[in-house]
């Protein structure tokens, strides 16, 4: 992909393009589908990421399907992310129980990286271009065997570059253990297994691929919900307990039935977005939830450090 930007554009443009896809929009792989590690839900990047074992928001279908089968009535969720610049995201999700049969649900991701001038060799401005990216997808969740569900989803995944273009399909596959008693929830998922079905120019490229692990609970005598993730355990590293690196955790304390404030950290984030010795806030979240009538409004704001700061602002209803 990187090699698309050299033919098409001037050096300056094509850095500046290139820093904004692998360093300020994803983890910073160079895979062309990083999008898809971008968190879309406010309340779950208020939690530092932490959600595979979530059960009661029907953004979870895009961090583990599986938890899409505890959720009553049709839960629609609508999110939007103000990221760096003039960067935008969005997303819609929808989950909706047919008797006898599961828990089916819908949703897209989108985001829209603005407009980029367009440079001959010689620095000469020649219009402009657009990127962009999105994914589509459905899901489905079942009963496994008592308080262990399954979940699973197949999504389509364009990414579009001025003219150019590169498709992919996908899967995520997960399951929950939930014991209701207890008020405790495990979640374990596996994100982006797929293939590209077309590509930027000539080069391949993979889906990031995420195995996550994660634990939710409910305290007995606080009214707070911990939760904890473990990311990217599928990564190869010299020492087993360096694949416990990549974990975030979060904490939902709940003030009353209208107000909920919350709280997270990203230990990956963290380590990525260090600049020498120095991190100040990086990694860390803190967010809202407000909820009026129907509708849970949630807020969340996510520090970069250095960079910069992301907001996610949401809204939660049921129909």
């Amino acid at each position: 992909m990187k090699r698309f930007f050299f033919a098409l554009h001037s050096n300056l443009a094509k850095l500046v393009l290139v820093s904004f896809l692998s360093v300020t929009i994803a983890d910073a792989q160079n895979n062309t589908y990083e999008f898809l590690r971008v968190g879309m839900s406010p309340r779950a990047a208020s939690l530092g990421g932490s959600f595979v074992a979530a059960t009661d928001d029907p953004d979870v279908i895009f961090y583990n399907p599986a938890g899409i089968f505890s959720l009553p009535e049709t839960p629609v969720s609508f999110s939007y992310v103000n990221h760096l610049l003039d960067i935008n995201l969005a997303s819609l999700s929808v989950t909706r129980n047919v008797e006898g049969i599961g828990k089916f649900g819908a949703s897209i991701q989108y985001i829209n990286y603005g407009s980029f001038p367009r440079t001959d060799e010689y620095a000469n401005k020649n219009g402009e271009f657009g990127a962009g990216e999105f994914a589509l997808s459905a899901a489905y969740a079942g009963l496994l065997d008592e308080n262990f569900v399954y979940g699973s989803n197949v999504k389509f995944i364009y990414s579009g570059i001025a003219e150019y273009s590169s498709t992919a399909i996908g899967m995520d596959i997960g399951l929950q253990y939930l014991i209701p008693e207890e008020n405790l929830s495990f979640g374990f998922t596996v994100s982006n297994i797929g293939t590209q079905l077309s590509k930027y120019i000539s080069s391949k490229e993979d889906l990031p691929l995420d195995i996550s692990l994660g634990a939710s609970k409910r305290l007995l005598h606080l009214p707070l919900r911990f939760f904890v993730d473990f990311h990217k355990l599928n990564e190869e590293q010299n020492k087993f307990l360096n694949k416990l690196k990549n974990f975030s955790v979060g904490g939902e304390f709940t003030l009353s039935k209208v107000l909920k404030l919350r709280a997270g950290f990203d230990n990956e984030k963290r380590t990525e977005l260090k600049i020498g010795n120095f991190a100040g806030l990086a990694g860390f979240a803190i967010g809202l939830g407000i909820t009026v009538k129907d509708y849970q409004f949630n807020y969340a704001f996510s520090s970069m450090g250095q960079i910069g700061a992301m907001h996610r602002i949401g809204v939660t209803t049921n129909f």
